[in-house]
Parts: C-alpha cells; sequence; structure tokens
C-alpha cells in the first residue's frame, strides 16, 4: 500500500543546508559536512528553514529511505553542534604495547609480541589523542570517527588464537550517546 509520507527536520540558527543533485551538505560554525545520497525516489527540498524529505507514493522501500537519509541529516546537524566522540582503551596482558601517531596512520607496536608493527589508517577530518592507555578519536563526522575507532579495533584483532586466553587488543568502551 502506498501513502504520503514526509518527514521534516529543523534546521538550527547559524546552519544552512542545500542540495544540488545527490549531495547534501550543511554548513555550520565549526565547518561543513557534505554527503553523497542515493536520492531518486525520495523528494529532499529545503523550506523555511526545514529540510523536507519524502515521497508522495511511498512503499515499504521509500520509507526506510526516507527514515534512513533523514538520520544521516541529523547526524549531519548534530557533528556540527557538538563532535562526535569514541573513546577506546588499550589492553594488554603480558606484552606491553604502544600505539604512535604518524599523521594519518596509527602503528601498533609490541602487540603480542610481534615484531612486525601493525597499521592502521585514520581518516581524514578526525582528530585522534592518544594518553597513556586511552585513545579518543573524534570529529564532526559521525561515520568517519566511527570508522576510525573502529578501525583501531580491526587492527589488533587475534587470530589464530584461543581468544579466552589472549584478550589484547584496542577496544571501544565509549560511543557517543551510549557507554558500552
Amino acid at each position: 500500500m502506498k501513502i504520503k509520507l514526509f518527514k521534516e527536520i529543523e534546521i538550527p540558527q547559524g546552519m544552512e543546508a542545500s542540495v544540488n543533485g545527490n549531495v547534501i551538505m550543511v554548513k555550520g560554525d565549526k565547518g561543513e559536512i557534505k554527503k553523497k545520497l542515493n536520492i531518486k525516489s525520495v523528494d529532499v527540498e529545503i523550506k523555511g528553514g526545514k529540510i523536507i524529505i519524502g515521497n508522495e507514493r511511498a512503499s515499504k522501500k521509500e520509507k526506510r529511505l526516507i527514515n534512513t537519509y533523514a538520520a544521516h541529516i541529523r547526524n549531519m546537524i548534530n557533528g556540527l553542534g557538538e563532535e562526535f566522540e569514541y573513546k577506546l582503551k588499550i589492553v594488554y596482558s603480558h606484552f606491553p604495547m604502544t600505539v604512535e601517531l604518524h599523521g594519518h596512520e596509527a602503528i601498533v607496536k609490541n602487540f603480542l609480541g610481534e615484531k612486525i608493527p601493525r597499521k592502521l589508517k585514520i581518516l581524514k577530518g578526525v582528530n585522534v589523542n592518544i594518553d597513556k592507555e586511552n585513545i579518543t578519536v573524534k570529529s564532526h563526522d559521525r561515520e568517519l570517527a566511527g570508522q576510525t575507532a573502529a578501525n583501531f579495533e580491526v587492527a589488533t584483532k587475534i587470530r589464530n588464537r584461543d581468544r579466552r586466553v589472549f584478550q589484547d587488543g584496542i577496544f571501544i568502551t565509549n560511543k557517543p550517546g551510549r557507554e558500552i
């Protein structure tokens, strides 16, 4: 059954939004975020300080797209208001592991006593701060911050060993909005 479905997202004062084809851009005091969305079957327009997303004849597929795009745009607006912050903890039991930053790359040394350091990518627009055994990842873009935090976890994933015995690694302890 097809229904008329529209979502409205309020644009706060001091921020501007624009739609150019498939690219949605939000500008604020702290910068700008662009996101390319596949908005073929969904109408996106800006009227009177609001972003309106919807479709005249929305099916289940369009309803899912509308809700997803609305969540992405809300995250863009919230990120320009306040940075998204992920906190990670470096955990080791026997071999003391060290993490160093070199530009847009982090190097994990002596993980499980390995001689070859593990490298991971830090995405552009993300600030990483290492304080002894705590790592803080901050960004205005939620997806970039989350992907960088996930890169830390994946880089220290243990393979071919018993996870109950070898519990070393870098783990996410706090995400934006909730504590793990």
